[in-house]
């Protein structure tokens, strides 16, 4: 294979004609070749070959070429050789997303990041924007969203792509009927598509049990526990987490905390607001937590609560947000450090936590020796994103974790998120590992898409 940068030109002759300049024809061996295969994403057709006395790197479509594959712009793009017969564009890179109708946000909130991920990937590539809605599986093609030279969205009509990143906004929409059979028809196609969906947290928790490389960063966790053994492991633990297992923000969390002396305490939050109650026996709290979550308890984890270290008082974890980088290696892009508010239970800022860098955080706890602790939590947080991929059965390329250290420095993974969020990047110290995380996704797209090598114009 190889692979080269070139510049795209479109003339208005009718038939179905690629010219290609001396230096691509010497490039890709096409010399002497009448006729030639072209794709662009999942569309491929056969064209005449015409060299063309140009010098640099250029090729020029026919509008019967342009028309027939959909080839959406001109300009510099990545090409490829194939088999010696074949010149695949590209790549098309789709974002994959979701909002209500709207001209100027088709992806409501995400909006303007799925335009960050399209500036970005324009540079590279043809990357578009698309909602379920606007795949045409009858002529496999769809109507994406592109962005114009003054930042605004057009609408192309392009063929399947050559790799699709999943952004779909919500957990009712990844794990709906119409999603799967989606995600099945582009994996039935051959096109690379991640993240698959969101993680449950009690999947992850099961992936990683009998892993011995990294099971130890797990704090024990119970799937549709009895109350039995909730109170087994208060007995143990002293505090345990009971939480949803598909839950996220902090929705729906209880903390339970065993103090022999005291009784039992439970923690949660209502109404934008933190409640603790007090009870004197483990049957009291049992009724109380039946009442809150009721039938819904079968979908509820417990989880050995973590001293953690803290900061005048309250407990503090790190958000690590992980990437695939061009050479398919999980990297740590970003990280930040959430302090939780007086009384909350968790660290969201949504629920009155704060955000700081982890070199504030650390520096505060381990004073100088917080540099060797975090690049200790950043190997932990790479094992962890490796055996997470290891084991599970679709493509990932993207994963935030909810890490802990505890006050013996021993570090602890609380959750794994595929579409993590991105609140962290909004500190004023964090916005350039925000760009690099868009530059991480459209780089992975590359690879997977075999198009992550390249020459210079």
């Amino acid at each position: 294979m190889s692979l080269t940068l070139c510049n795209l030109h479109f003339t208005k002759r009718p038939e179905k004609i690629i010219y290609l300049s001396n230096a691509l024809i010497k490039n890709f061996e096409l010399s002497g070749k009448k006729n030639i295969h072209i794709r662009l994403g999942k569309n491929r057709i056969q064209v005449n070959l015409k060299p063309m006395k140009k010098s640099g790197k250029h090729i020029y479509l026919s509008n019967g070429v342009r028309s027939a594959i959909k080839v959406p712009t001109t300009g510099g793009i990545l090409v490829k050789n194939v088999e010696g017969d074949e010149v695949h564009l590209g790549p098309l890179i789709g974002i994959l997303s979701d909002g209500p109708p709207s001209a100027t946000k088709p992806f409501g909130s995400r909006t303007g990041f799925v335009k960050q991920l399209l500036r970005e990937g324009s540079q590279k590539s043809y990357t578009f924007g698309f909602t379920p809605r606007d795949i045409d599986w009858s002529s496999d093609t769809i109507n994406g969203y592109f962005l114009n030279s003054s930042g605004s969205f057009v609408r192309k009509r392009v063929p399947l792509p050559d790799v699709i990143y999943n952004r779909l906004p919500s957990r009712r929409s990844d794990f709906s009927y119409s999603t799967n059979q989606l995600r099945d028809r582009f994996e039935r196609k051959n096109i690379p598509f991640f993240n698959w969906s969101f993680f449950n947290k009690s999947d992850i928790y099961k992936l990683l049990e009998d892993d011995q490389t990294v099971n130890g960063y797990v704090p024990e966790s119970h799937l549709n526990p009895s109350m039995e053994l909730i109170n087994e492991m208060l007995e143990k633990h002293q505090i345990v987490y009971y939480k949803p297992s598909s839950g996220s923000l902090g929705q729906g969390i209880y903390r339970l905390t065993y103090l022999p002396s005291r009784g039992y305490f439970c923690r949660y939050r209502k109404a934008g607001g933190n409640v603790l109650l007090r009870f004197k026996t483990f049957k009291s709290l049992t009724r109380m937590l039946k009442a809150k979550v009721g039938s819904e308890s079968h979908d509820y984890v417990a989880q050995q609560g973590i001293r953690l270290i803290e900061i005048d008082r309250c407990p503090i974890d790190f958000r690590f947000h992980m990437h695939k980088n061009g050479n398919n290696k999980w990297v740590v892009v970003g990280i930040g450090a959430k302090k939780a508010g007086k009384g909350s239970i968790t660290t969201h800022i949504k629920n009155g936590g704060s955000l700081m860098t982890p070199e504030q955080a650390l520096s505060k706890t381990f004073g100088s020796r917080s540099a060797e602790v975090l690049q200790k939590t950043k190997d932990v947080a790479i094992k962890l994103a490796e055996a997470i991929e290891f084991h599970h059965k679709h493509v990932l390329g993207e994963i935030g974790f909810d890490l802990g250290i505890d006050q013996e420095e021993h570090v602890w993974m609380f959750e794994a998120n595929a579409k993590p969020g991105r609140s962290i990047f909004r500190h004023p110290q964090l916005r350039v590992e925000g760009k690099a995380s868009v530059e991480h996704i459209v780089d992975h797209c590359l690879y997977l898409s075999q198009f992550h090598q390249r020459e210079n114009l």
